[in-house]
């Protein structure tokens, strides 16, 4: 990770306002506990899974565990999208930053890959 998106990150995770692309940028501490709560659970289970590995448990219950993380990382990218599009992006078309849809754009992408 490269400093400039480590130190986002950290602006990211202490709630820091900063710019994306020209508008200002925070979020909630509600959101921020929900994502890293969200997170917490998907590094648990994650952690679970390992174990199962290292138990040498039946590939088709480790495969079935796995699917459970990857939802759950998912779905926390969905609640972190959604955060993004009713706040930010509808900040972004008020003051046209066509540069924080892009951003969107470009970010949406690397997510679905």
């Amino acid at each position: 990770m490269s400093d400039h998106s480590h130190d986002h990150e950290m602006l990211h995770a202490n709630g820091i306002p900063h710019s994306h692309g020209g508008h200002s940028h925070t979020h909630s501490p509600e959101h921020i506990k929900r994502v890293s709560n969200r997170l917490a659970r998907a590094i648990g289970h994650l952690e679970s899974v390992k174990k199962m590995v290292e138990d040498n448990r039946d590939c088709a219950e480790v495969l079935i565990q796995l699917a459970a993380v990857k939802n759950a990382i998912n779905n926390t990218g969905k609640v972190i999208l959604k955060d993004h599009l009713e706040h930010c992006i509808v900040d972004a078309v008020e003051h046209h930053d066509h540069t924080a849809i892009e951003e969107l754009n470009k970010a949406i992408e690397q997510f679905l890959k």
